[in-house]
C-alpha cells in the first residue's frame, strides 16, 4: 500500500499528454449548499438525517444529501431562500447532539471547511425584574459571544 502511496505522489502530467482542462461556470453545479458537522461519536446514518430534517426545514424543492465522511454532510438546495431559513434558525441538533452549519459557496474544497463557530440560544435568570430588558440581555449575552437578535 505504502508504494502505491509513493507512486501516487510522483504522477503528474507532460506536455505530450495535452495541454489541460478548462472549466467554465455553465459546467458548474447552480446550487446552494449547507457544510454539516455532526458532533456525536456514533454512526451517522444519511437516511434518518433525511427523515429528521425534511419535516422540520420544509425546502421548498425539498434537499439532497452528501455524506462526505467523518459525521460532515453537504445539504443541497435550489434556493438561497432555504439556506437562509435553516441558517436563521439556528441552532439544530440530531439525536440531542448538535450540528454545526455554515453555508458552503461550492468553491473550495470540504476538507477546508473550518467549523469554528455556531449559534447557541442563551437564557438568563435570576434578574432582578428593573434589569429585564432587551439591552440587558444584549449586553450579558456579548460576554458570550456576538448577540444575533431576531426580533
Amino acid at each position: 500500500m505504502e508504494d502505491l502511496a509513493q507512486s501516487w505522489k510522483r504522477l503528474s502530467l507532460s506536455e505530450r499528454e495535452g495541454p489541460g482542462c478548462c472549466l467554465t461556470a455553465e459546467e458548474s453545479v447552480n446550487n446552494f449548499s449547507i457544510a454539516a458537522r455532526f458532533i456525536t461519536k456514533r454512526a451517522i446514518n444519511v437516511d434518518s438525517i433525511a427523515r429528521t430534517f425534511t419535516p422540520l426545514w420544509r425546502a421548498k424543492k425539498g434537499f439532497k444529501i452528501q455524506n462526505i465522511g467523518d459525521h460532515e454532510m453537504l445539504f443541497s438546495f435550489e434556493t438561497k431562500e432555504d439556506v437562509d431559513k435553516i441558517l436563521g434558525s439556528e441552532p439544530w441538533s440530531s439525536d440531542k447532539h448538535l450540528v454545526v452549519m455554515q453555508r458552503y459557496d461550492n468553491d473550495k474544497q470540504f476538507q477546508d471547511i473550518k467549523y469554528a463557530r455556531t449559534t447557541f440560544w442563551v437564557q438568563v435568570h435570576g434578574l432582578p425584574m428593573k434589569f429585564m430588558t432587551i439591552a440587558v440581555a444584549e449586553k450579558i449575552c456579548e460576554v458570550v459571544g456576538e448577540v444575533i437578535s431576531h426580533s
